[in-house]
């Protein structure tokens, strides 16, 4: 569903979307329930469901890519499939039960994507999986700034209390401006929209229509993606076996990781993410494994010695990471700056507009009123946000120091002084563009946190400080996005706090649990592996960076990193610059990806676009309609089967078949 075809159904039809017990007089306002009513036990178990599984799906892009898709839609529509199924089973069993209304499907969609979160931002793909011992191993013993012994093994119990100390410091953060965002300010919050007009739609008469053909064909896709992935299974019987290593186009092609790997969650993903996403990847997967590593390669012996190892970072895996690093950093430099800019002038505007002139409430549409009104009617007193971000602020001073002695306490306190500020200026970005740009915040904690450590304490203060201040930033501002959709769905800002809450301690919770779940039964981190968790070292090595400079780099490197980081700020120039040159530039974020991971996967995901691109040539209404629904399908299938090959992996149980392919 498109961002303008969203505004327009919130201008003209917000008010239709009604309960069963509202009335066109405006009395539906005074009969909505009272927040607690919203939250339900059977929303509670939905919630938990869809969390879980969406921890499984994300866990496994974490630890491939890195690159996981926005699923918030996708979680509402999981939310509607899962409550109108329970409804029904429950009438054919002869009980009645409560209506199900808006409000209680935005509290599930909330809930479960708030426990999902975790997983998404927790930092095991990332900071936290860069504090294991293989990656320590990888990114060079003898490495200066690599001290010996600045490692953590993971492990549940620290994870879990990790997780639990740093993550509610963001849900209060910005909880006091929620008024000045969502009403005063008029921010779109683009994500937060979408989703509210999806909920909105389901809940009338002609959205019940439309619900049940998405569900039908989530439904069809789901089982089928499932059924592939157990059939795949029997092929995989260990090392490289299987229709995930299948040389499409011919054996020199796949040992450069040009295949198609059959994985539906990828074709899936392509699906949502936009077209220009896809094929950004695909332009970063040619130029680094097309054309970049084999020539780098060849001057083995030459840039790099040839008796390295090949994860070594003074060998051609240095390139592959210092390069991807300086594309990563280009881009979110010039986006930081961007947004940075852009807040300020557009606050300055909005503040010197409304000191001229304040808004008359009686000029403003019913319809705006009485959604400012649910929304402002049942408050969350500024005291009560205040004393807690304090009181979750001194335990995490407290509790992370003693974790990891090597962040001292004071460092911990400015992270939490400081966070606010930098959380506003992200929430505010976010509701103009839909960047969530925690991540560039908590790279900067980075470098700045290594090189103030010391060279004993750098890496693991670096790591875990980015870890804080990308937490706080990312779950303040994804609240902003909840509070958007509660706003045009008629939800209690209160509900949608409690809602988020509940949400958070289940993922930190379960997102631990998962993330063992992939780390005992596979070979995670393992550059040759399925699960190479790619940030995991590039996080590292940034730590590295900024505590030895440049002289980390291999040979060559530095003038290579120099051109990349140019080009991401280049090509971001132009992109805003020159429309009709700047809508055929690739994404420098997105080509980065495939410059560590490989080819594979952005084939995936070109194949996914490339469905939706033949879908909507033919029949544009229904892939608008069907396209969200058969990508999910796709991903919770293929998804849903980590589990039980987990646990026959855990369980010795291996795979009967070994498919491979050999060169005549």
């Amino acid at each position: 569903m498109t961002i303008e075809g969203a505004r327009e159904i919130e201008e003209s039809e917000m008010m239709d979307h009604t309960t069963p017990e509202e009335n066109d007089d405006g009395d539906s306002v005074k009969r909505l329930p009272p927040w607690n009513k919203h939250i339900t036990i059977r929303g509670l178990v939905a919630s938990l469901l869809i969390g879980i599984m969406y921890s499984v799906i994300v866990m496994k892009l974490n630890l491939t890519t890195g690159l996981v898709p926005n699923l918030n839609v996708s979680a509402a529509l999981l939310a509607f499939v899962f409550i109108r199924t329970w409804t029904k089973l429950v009438h054919k069993a002869g009980f009645v039960t409560t209506p199900f209304t808006r409000q209680e499907n935005t509290i599930i969609q909330t809930c479960a994507v708030a426990c999902y979160s975790i997983a998404v931002g927790g930092g095991f793909g990332s900071y936290l999986l860069g504090l294991n011992k293989k990656t320590y191993e990888q990114a060079g013993i003898d490495t200066e700034g690599n001290s010996p012994g600045s490692f953590k093994e993971p492990g549940i119990g620290w994870m879990t209390g990790f997780l639990f100390v740093s993550s509610f410091v963001g849900l209060l953060a910005l909880v006091p401006l929620r008024k000045i965002m969502i009403i005063d300010y008029k921010l779109t919050y683009p994500s937060g929209t979408a989703t509210a007009v999806l909920i909105n739609g389901f809940h009338t008469p002609k959205g019940d229509k439309m619900a049940r053909k998405q569900v039908v064909g989530f439904t069809k896709f789901f089982g089928g993606s499932f059924l592939w992935a157990f059939f795949q299974w029997f092929y995989s019987g260990s090392g490289t076996c299987g229709f995930t290593y299948f040389p499409t186009f011919g054996l020199k092609a796949y040992a450069n990781s040009f295949y198609f790997d059959f994985s539906m969650t990828y074709i899936g993903a392509g699906m949502i993410c936009s077209h220009l996403v896809n094929l950004s990847l695909l332009a970063g997967a040619v130029l680094s494994y097309g054309i970049m590593w084999p020539l780098i390669g060849d001057r083995k012996g030459d840039w790099f010695p040839s008796s390295l190892p090949q994860s070594s970072m003074k060998s051609l895996n240095g390139y592959k990471v210092f390069i991807a690093i300086a594309l990563i950093l280009g881009d979110g430099l010039y986006n930081f700056l961007k947004i940075t800019f852009f807040t300020a002038r557009n606050i300055y505007s909005a503040s010197k507009k409304n000191s001229k002139n304040k808004p008359d409430e009686n000029s403003q549409p019913q319809d705006t009123l009485q959604l400012n009104e649910v929304f402002l009617r049942e408050t969350i007193p500024f005291w009560v946000a205040a004393v807690g971000y304090i009181l979750f602020s001194i335990v995490s001073i407290i509790i992370i120091p003693i974790m990891f002695p090597e962040l001292k306490w004071y460092f911990v306190l400015v992270a939490y002084i400081i966070a606010p500020s930098l959380g506003f200026c992200n929430a505010y970005g976010a509701g103009l563009t839909d960047m969530n740009m925690a991540y560039n915040y908590g790279k900067v904690a980075l470098f700045v946190l290594a090189a103030m450590s010391g060279k004993n304490n750098s890496v693991i203060a670096g790591l875990v400080g980015c870890g804080l201040i990308k937490s706080i930033v990312s779950i303040s501002s994804d609240l902003m996005h909840d509070f958007k959709t509660a706003h045009l769905t008629l939800t209690s800002p209160r509900s949608m706090l409690v809602s988020q809450a509940i949400g958070t301690a289940i993922g930190c919770v379960v997102a631990p649990l998962t993330f063992f779940l992939f780390y005992k039964a596979f070979d995670v981190g393992n550059p040759d592996g399925e699960y190479k968790a790619p940030y995991a070292i590039i996080y590292r090595n940034m730590a590295i960076l900024g505590v030895e400079g440049f002289s980390a780099l291999p040979r060559h490197c530095l003038q290579l990193c120099y051109g990349f980081f140019a080009f991401a700020m280049l090509a971001n120039i132009v992109r805003d610059t020159w429309q009709k040159i700047g809508k055929w530039v690739p994404l420098p974020m997105a080509m980065a990806v495939p410059f560590l991971v490989g080819a594979y996967f952005a084939i995936d995901m070109c194949v996914g676009s490339l469905v939706v691109f033949v879908w909507s040539k033919f029949k544009k209404e229904k892939a608008d309609l069907m396209v969200p629904a058969v990508a999910s399908g796709l991903i919770c299938g293929d998804g849903l089967w980590i589990l039980p090959s987990s646990i026959l992996a855990l369980a010795g149980v291996r795979p009967p078949i070994c498919m491979s392919f050999l060169p005549t």
